[in-house]
């Protein structure tokens, strides 16, 4: 029988909870990082007849992000979330590295995609990287302020309401950013402003109410695997 004492355990726990951290910024920058490859495919939804969403295929993995820097800031604390966003940023600038000179490499005349084609598809990817970076170091440090302003006031109580509130701000200011930026740029019409907008914000409101389930059981786990209380943080530095 192996008997593991006190620090034993101790290490094992924290080395889980790094586990646990790590893989959430992965799937964070995944999703970050993908979303500024697609966002140039756009797509109706018919949502039971009551609206019709026209919005980016870049949308889709983007709410991920802001329920996992969600369940960072409430697991792991503040700096730990500010962590993550500002990693997401280098991932961003080094994705955007790799496409410039992918797409500076001429294709051989075999390729079954050539260089028209390709810039095609990722020409723009520079000038949307700036915009959605712009407008995700704006959404992102502001919802992770505003979740912590009301977990200090409800003193951790009242989950959905931080995490609902600063999503909804905060989603509402990326929207309304990167349509900005990419318009200003021209890589989207202005008439397609208000439209998109309106999609794109009232998308990420019903994606935030839907996740909020997720949010209470990921809290829950993390409560009851490492024994932490109501609004506590687990201290990984």
């Amino acid at each position: 029988m192996i008997i593991f004492d006190e620090k034993t355990v101790e290490t094992k726990e924290k080395l889980l909870a790094y586990k646990i951290y790590f893989t959430l910024g992965a799937l964070f920058i995944a999703s970050l990082v993908v979303s500024n490859l697609i966002f140039q495919k756009f797509f109706y939804w018919d949502f039971f007849g009551l609206y019709r969403f026209e919005i980016s295929v870049g949308i889709l993995p983007y709410p991920i992000t802001f329920l996992i820097t969600d369940i960072i800031s409430e697991v792991y604390g503040k700096k730990k979330a500010n962590q993550v966003v500002t990693t997401g940023i280098f991932a961003s600038v080094f994705s955007l590295g790799i496409i410039y000179v992918a797409n500076a490499v001429p294709a051989i005349e075999k390729s079954p995609v050539n260089d028209s084609l390709f810039s095609l598809v990722f020409g723009q990817t520079a000038l949307a990287v700036l915009a959605s970076m712009i407008a995700y170091l704006a959404a992102q440090y502001i919802d992770i302020q505003i979740f912590h302003f009301w977990k200090r006031v409800t003193h951790g109580k009242m989950l959905w309401l931080r995490n609902n509130f600063s999503t909804f701000t905060s989603q509402f200011v990326d929207t309304f950013s990167v349509l900005f930026l990419l318009c200003t740029f021209d890589i989207l019409n202005w008439d397609l402003f208000v439209p998109l907008l309106l999609s794109g914000f009232l998308f990420k409101v019903l994606i935030a109410l839907l996740d909020t389930p997720l949010l209470y059981l990921a809290v829950y786990y993390f409560q009851k695997r490492f024994n932490l209380k109501r609004g506590e943080e687990l201290q990984l530095d």
